[in-house]
């Protein structure tokens, strides 16, 4: 593939469109990389500190770490005019392998979320874990058909596929990120029979936006793959969208994890599922009681009404009172008092988590 034309330049200069293009998209790549990383630094911290290790937040500090790690390393080998070819040739399999492993622990996440707002459904379950089985096979099998784009050296180290079929490696996560887009929409849709909501509402509500934005980069890339023609075998045209698609699915992901209401134990639980959910989810509960004299208190049925924790922020739920674990009446509840003049007795109880961000720092 020819250079840019201009005679006298250096092969580090003398680039091809495709490939200036390429360069140019991992620098906004790795901006968004740093961009994300610097911004979910507090909420990274505050989960940290928060009491116990579920899968969620394990694979949360994971992907917080590898992503990162990951496309540091492949803007050196892509940007170093010093990188040999020979150099290359043992390095170009570490982009796709990497990348795969970071889109596993990507899609485990989803697997683990829909199963939870299903109400652990064994169905929902299995054709999801279904899904993820193919999607780390795929990925592991087509890891071994990339090769090293015959660039220059000085023009940076890609890694290409041999063969345009291997473009399924994005095509089993972004099945997965469809069947996980659709199941949470018709989580979400079906919910309204019980709390009617704007479609704005709803949206930041479950988090729809994010699920949303993972399928529609993943579909992209995946098109972008199989549509755009390579000049030849050394034009990296098919994987110029790769690493955004990489980064951006696993920063959607990451908010997904901070969008989860109350503990993160077993995947969380639905929005709506506050009133009934175990301890650690979102919920108000309110008992008022009225007797006619402290002495002789009538036996009527207490009234009882639970209100939607709609105003607090979805990712603050469970970062609870400094670090404090879920279910520590202590730290989380407001100890129960009873005000009783002499003719009329009123008894609030409050049952309520309050997110550490709900209040000023």
């Amino acid at each position: 593939m020819s250079g840019s034309g201009i005679p006298g330049l250096p092969p580090s200069l003398d680039l091809s469109p495709h490939l200036s293009a390429h360069k140019y998209f991992l620098v906004c790549t790795l901006t968004v990389a740093a961009w994300d990383t610097l911004v979910l630094s507090p909420r990274t911290w505050r989960l940290w500190r928060n009491g116990g290790w579920p899968v969620l937040k394990i694979i949360f500090h994971f992907m917080r770490v590898f992503m990162p790690i990951e496309f540091a390393i492949v803007a050196v080998g892509f940007f170093d005019t010093k990188w040999s070819i020979s150099t290359c040739e043992k390095f170009y399999l570490f982009e796709p392998i990497c990348t795969a492993i970071l889109l596993a622990a990507a899609s485990a996440v989803h697997v683990v979320r829909i199963h939870a707002i299903y109400d652990r459904n064994r169905t929902v379950l299995m054709g999801m874990g279904s899904l993820f089985a193919i999607q780390v096979v795929v990925t592991a099998v087509c890891c071994g058909f990339y090769r090293s784009v015959p660039l220059l050296q000085g023009q940076g180290c890609i890694a290409g596929p041999r063969h345009n079929w291997v473009g399924i490696y994005w095509v089993a996560p972004t099945l997965l990120y469809t069947a996980s887009a659709v199941l949470a929409l018709m989580r979400s849709i079906n919910s309204l029979q019980a709390k009617p909501l704007s479609a704005w509402k709803l949206m930041l509500r479950d988090g729809l936006n994010l699920y949303g934005a993972i399928w529609i980069v993943n579909m992209v890339n995946m098109l972008f793959w199989f549509i755009m023609k390579a000049d030849d075998i050394s034009d990296p045209i098919k994987t110029v969208v790769t690493s955004m698609a990489a980064v951006l699915t696993t920063s959607m992901t990451l908010r997904i994890i901070l969008g989860i209401r109350g503990t993160l134990v077993h995947g969380g639980s639905f929005a709506l599922t506050g009133s009934s959910a175990p301890t650690g989810s979102s919920r108000g509960t309110h008992v008022i009681s009225t007797s006619r004299s402290a002495a002789a208190p009538t036996h009527s049925t207490p009234h009882t009404y639970t209100l939607d924790d709609m105003r607090s922020k979805p990712e603050a739920v469970w970062e609870d009172n400094k670090g404090m674990a879920p279910g520590d009446d202590k730290a989380l509840g407001i100890d129960e008092r009873a005000v009783t003049p002499p003719n009329i007795g009123v008894k609030v109880t409050i049952d309520r988590e309050v997110g550490y961000d709900s209040y000023a720092k």
